[in-house]
């Protein structure tokens, strides 16, 4: 048996829960159906153990399969929202500092023009 990519070795705990929740949960969805892992697989296009892999939350299924299997419970919708610049936090609150940051140096720039416009207005005013 192929050794797992590092990546998959080194998935955050929160993340395996999730995974294998939504395993669950389609596996339920499947079952409320009234459809076999047979069944079930031939509709999907894959083999019973890829499909039974994905119902244990095995993080190496594939993601088309993973989409696959909502788009038949039809909860594949949402899928392009799911990494949706507009909701990332973390991005959207670098872009507040760098504009926090980029506000800040503006203003001492026009800080340092006005200081530099008196000074050369002070300087005019003792030449005449």
């Amino acid at each position: 048996m192929p050794k797992a990519p590092r990546a998959l070795q080194q998935l955050p705990p929160s993340t395996v829960h999730a995974l294998e929740k939504l395993g669950a949960d389609l596996a339920v969805a499947r079952l409320r159906r009234g459809e076999s892992l047979k069944t079930w697989a031939q509709r999907m296009g894959v083999s019973v153990p890829t499909l039974q892999r994905l119902e244990a939350g095995d993080p190496g299924v594939g993601l088309g399969i993973v989409a696959t299997a909502l788009w038949l419970i039809g909860r594949d919708g949402g899928l392009s929202s799911l990494a949706a610049p507009e909701e990332d936090k973390g991005a959207l609150e670098l872009d507040v500092r760098e504009a926090v940051e980029l506000g800040r140096q503006r203003a001492n720039a026009a800080a340092e023009a006005r200081l530099k416009a008196a000074a050369n207005k002070a300087g005019r005013q003792r030449q005449e």
